[in-house]
């Protein structure tokens, strides 16, 4: 069994590729039902629906759009707000925390998938922060590695911008998601592999490890190329990674099209169960427990 904690799916899935040889639209995103039909196919039988708000490349979404959703599920899916950091007045003093006390109230178990490209030091960011702690809520991001390019939140290599923010919300669970932040799994050979999948095996603990040693409020999203690959690039020292940090790591899919397969955690998360490699407690840990003890939601199944 597996719990999802990064699912996206849109009740209209919208056209990002047109192939006129086919006259054939390429479709961004699932809808409910073809996301269901994956979910069964790699054993998941929860998710989190995280909305998608800022528009630097997706079409913007409404949050109502996935609380009905959810609401309609028979549990499940559960939803995620999103709120973009420049809404309501483009401001670092925006009243934020009034949306948030709203979605709350609608059944939200916390906001994401936060990927403006804008950097964690940007006052409208801070702000974001600050009213997400206050309610309560966890907060799954997307980091990038540079300035520019279509999302993902900037922070330089290291990690700084996302350390000063772990310090200083500390009652804000921040969970760890997208290519930048996977690639320092280890200590990087040189900065600019931050902006691709480094393949390389690890040489020395990067600053994601550092910062979940030092931070309990840093969690991690498995999901994706950017967790897949992580995992995979030196599988000796992930195992040891899955171990340590088995309290704070969720497995996550991301998946963005219909018919996606996945990324292959599921089958790797599983061998490392039957090998060994992972005792039984870790690996449910893992592959739904610490989602849903996050959440509040019930952990026995």
């Amino acid at each position: 069994m597996f719990f999802d904690i990064h699912a996206h799916l849109y009740k209209y899935p919208y056209p990002i590729e047109f192939y006129p040889e086919k006259n054939e639209y390429k479709l961004a995103f699932p809808n409910e039902k073809e996301l269901i039909e994956t979910h069964d196919k790699l054993g998941i039988d929860g998710a989190v629906i995280l909305p998608l708000v800022s528009s630097e490349v997706y079409l913007p979404q409404s949050v109502g759009e996935i609380i009905e959703i959810c609401d309609n599920s028979g549990g499940r899916f559960i939803p995620f707000c999103n709120v973009d950091p420049r809404v309501l007045t483009n401001s670092s003093d925006a009243p934020i925390g009034m949306l948030l006390e709203y979605f709350k109230e609608q059944g939200c178990k916390g906001l994401g998938e936060v990927l403006p490209k804008m950097e964690f030091r940007d006052p409208k960011m801070q702000n974001l922060f600050r009213h997400c702690e206050r309610v309560g809520f966890p907060l799954l991001f997307d980091l990038s590695g540079g300035k520019e390019g279509s999302y993902g939140i900037y922070d330089d290599a290291g990690l700084p911008q996302l350390e000063k923010c772990l310090d200083s919300f500390p009652d804000l669970v921040f969970i760890g998601h997208g290519p930048a932040f996977w690639a320092e799994l280890g200590s990087l050979r040189n900065k600019e592999d931050r902006f691709g999948y480094p393949n390389y095996p690890i040489d020395a603990p990067g600053s994601v490890p550092r910062l979940l040693r030092k931070y309990p409020n840093l969690w991690v999203d498995l999901s994706a190329g950017s967790g897949s690959i992580a995992m995979y690039r030196d599988k000796e020292y992930s195992v040891s990674f899955l171990n340590e940090f088995s309290d704070r790591i969720m497995f996550g899919t991301d998946i963005c099209f219909a018919n996606d397969p996945g990324y292959g955690m599921t089958d790797y998360l599983i061998s490392l169960k039957e090998t060994g490699k992972l005792p039984e407690e870790k690996f449910e840990a893992i592959a739904y427990k610490n989602a849903k003890r996050l959440l509040h939601l019930d952990t026995s199944h």
